[in-house]
């Protein structure tokens, strides 16, 4: 339990002597200098009073190492994002190994998607997953495999098998990359991220389709994001005719641009 280290960072970080935050708290600054020292436990009610004193979940208070936290964590915490903290740092990722001891790559196929959402931390749901490897991927990173469906991120077509790498400080994602993310409203989405999460506590989604229009999410929607590293589908794609017809279109209104320069410098 890290609750007196915490509550005395806290207050230290904002700068506030022990009388005023004892006097913010309604309680004598002698029981205020307890705890932090560790002589006494506050009940619910009084730890209720310091999460909302500081902003901070009453789980983190007292089970978070705040100490041990980047700089940039801590900041992000303060400004109330505290589900950043909690899903970056406490994530505890349920998997599954071989006969080796070796990690397996799990698959969620389309119709486990909708277990998955509720399922994605019991070991128990996690363990009759099938599994498979890739011999080209890291033994030391954890990987998994989502079905994605839908045309939101052609050219990677509908039914496909993206792989992703487990992120688990969610500080690292970055600008324009794509990530699986598993929401709580959503269920699994696969999209190019925009990292807002340390200045807004959110995420902006793109897709890689034109036609549809990016988004944001709150980071407390989001329970689990992981890295794209592959994706595996067994179609032969398409020609893209419309991305050779707009290059055509393009390079015409470049030599129509050419000829009105010519003539302007004539």
């Amino acid at each position: 339990m890290y609750f007196k280290e915490n509550i005395k960072l806290l207050r230290k970080r904002r700068g506030r002597t022990q009388d005023e935050v004892a006097s913010a708290l309604k309680i004598k600054r002698s029981t205020l200098s307890g705890y932090e020292n560790g002589v006494g436990n506050p009940n619910l009610d009084l730890l209720s009073r310091f999460s909302e004193y500081y902003g901070v979940a009453i789980d983190t208070l007292v089970k978070v190492d705040l100490g041990s936290l980047q700089e940039h964590q801590l900041r992000t915490l303060e400004r109330g994002f505290d589900s950043y903290i909690k899903g970056s740092n406490l994530r505890v990722l349920a998997t599954t190994v071989d006969s080796d001891n070796e990690e397996n790559i799990e698959l969620v196929n389309e119709k486990a998607s909708a277990g998955y959402a509720d399922g994605f931390a019991d070991p128990e749901y996690i363990r009759i997953l099938p599994t498979f490897k890739l011999p080209f991927l890291s033994k030391q990173k954890k990987y998994r495999s989502f079905q994605i469906s839908g045309d939101s991120m052609l050219p990677i077509p509908d039914g496909s098998y993206v792989t992703g790498e487990f992120v688990q400080d969610w500080s690292t994602i970055r600008n324009h990359h794509a990530y699986i993310i598993l929401t709580k409203e959503d269920g699994i989405v696969f999209k190019v991220i925009e990292n807002l999460i340390e200045d807004f506590g959110k995420l902006k989604l793109h897709s890689l389709n034109p036609l549809y229009i990016p988004y944001e999410i709150k980071i407390d929607n989001v329970s689990e994001i992981w890295k794209f590293v592959n994706y595996i589908n067994s179609e032969m794609p398409e020609p893209n005719k419309e991305k050779d017809e707009l290059k055509k279109e393009v390079t015409e209104l470049k030599k129509q641009v050419q000829a009105i320069q010519m003539k302007l410098n004539l």
